[in-house]
């Protein structure tokens, strides 16, 4: 199967930068070292305070870029965000047969889950308990937009088929194809990320499409 390169967001910023930082690359720095952070297996919730601590500014430097810890998580959400939808459009417009494109758009966003641990914390929501319910809200339409993504290019697969119910197949095929993508999410995670989300990914997506 085909796979597309899906976005990484770099850890390098856990080092105390010796230069004073260009404007903007401090609000970049926070969220680099928040997703670093997030991605040491079994930790707790993060504070403001230990995030100061590990870029070694004060609270009060963090709150310069982001009002609240709320938003620096909206920050890492707006990154998943762009990364995943830019190449599901990409697929979609793509000449690939309407399976062939559901099963590519499952494995990048594995695939990008897997190049950004920290980042599937904060998709299967362990990363947001406690903090603002908006955060939640917002992973939730994530995952919405992404089986809609997936119903429109079943739905034509459906048709080319002559289904008598092309939008009810399409429908619960893309909800079976999110279920398995948030299991898969979960146990990489809960795993301390030891199962990795695309194992035995390929015949998997044979089964289940």
């Amino acid at each position: 199967m085909a796979t597309a390169q899906t976005s990484s967001m770099s850890s390098d910023a856990q080092a105390s930068p010796r230069k004073r930082p260009k404007p903007g690359e401090r609000r970049i720095q926070i969220l680099q070292t928040l997703a670093a952070m997030l991605e040491q297996p079994g930790a707790e919730r993060i504070t403001t305070a230990a995030l100061a601590a590990r870029l070694e500014v004060s609270e009060a430097a963090l709150y310069r870029h982001f009002a609240s810890k709320a938003q620096m998580f909206e920050g890492l959400i707006e990154f998943i965000e762009t990364s995943i939808f830019s190449l599901l459009n990409q697929i979609a417009d793509s000449q690939d047969g309407s399976v062939q494109k559901a099963r590519h758009m499952v494995t990048v966003l594995l695939q990008f889950a897997q190049r950004n641990p920290g980042m599937a914390r904060v998709m299967v929501g362990d990363a947001l308990v406690f903090e603002n319910d908006r955060l939640e809200q917002r992973m939730n339409q994530f995952f919405d937009r992404f089986e809609s993504s997936l119903r429109q290019v079943l739905r034509e697969q459906a048709q080319a088929q002559a289904s008598l119910t092309p939008t009810v197949d399409a429908n619960v095929q893309a909800s079976v194809l999110v279920s398995f993508v948030v299991g898969r999410l979960q146990r990489f995670a809960r795993s301390g990320y030891k199962r990795l989300p695309t194992e035995h990914l390929d015949a998997s997506l044979v089964l289940i499409t």
